[in-house]
């Protein structure tokens, strides 16, 4: 099973904790693949400076079983990128695709999150505008939702902003691979009870079938 991680000039960092609990379900599901894809592959500088290499460009990504979408100062640029936007939408059309904090402002601009509930990240620095308001002043379209998560049947999840990520892969490693796998990560992560603490003390996620 393929994951792919969307990331761009921009992304914070710890938006690639989505990585890092795939890497630690792996040692629970060994058929775990994980790629990287930007719009070009090779060098990806992320917010701050670190810098990363892409496995894969748009035009050369592999199909995947879900691409999750991850966020920082640098989705605007996406958001206005039309090959990136052709490229959620297609894998939209193809199989699942997930969003972590302000990975939604790019799908919103993409348009598949059209018609239905979402979220995004929230909290800000003053005099920042949070990206759940702007998600909500710009894209009418979408019930926009304060949630640890949105889920609209499965095939699109939108998360919460920054840590918040942690909790996403693992609610999409238990819609996919089970609640046993998720489960079991979370332990060898040592996330058990900030997972659960999560899920008891912010807003409820929010199902669409």
């Amino acid at each position: 099973m393929r994951f792919g991680i969307f990331l761009y000039d921009g992304v914070e960092p710890i938006d690639l904790a989505t990585f890092g609990v795939l890497s630690m379900a792996r040692r629970i599901a060994p058929q775990i693949e994980i790629c990287t894809i930007a719009p070009r592959a090779g060098l990806v500088t992320l917010a701050n400076g670190l810098k990363l290499t892409a496995d894969y460009g748009i035009d050369d990504a592999p199909s995947c079983d879900l691409v999750i979408v991850t966020g920082g100062p640098g989705w605007s640029v996406q958001a206005a990128a039309p090959a990136t936007l052709e490229y959620v939408r297609r894998v939209h059309a193809e199989s699942r695709i997930a969003s972590v904090c302000t990975g939604a402002m790019i799908l919103a601009a993409s348009g598949v999150l059209n018609d239905g509930p979402a979220t995004t990240k929230r909290e800000v620095v003053p005099p920042e505008t949070s990206p759940l308001e702007v998600m909500r002043a710009t894209y009418p379209q979408i019930d926009v939702t304060e949630a640890m998560l949105v889920d609209r049947g499965g095939r699109l999840v939108t998360g919460g902003g920054v840590s918040l990520c942690i909790d996403t892969t693992l609610y999409l490693l238990a819609g996919m691979l089970g609640q046993h796998v998720a489960d079991e990560t979370a332990r060898i992560m040592e996330y058990r009870r900030a997972w659960q603490a999560n899920r008891d003390g912010f807003a409820p996620l929010v199902t669409e079938l």
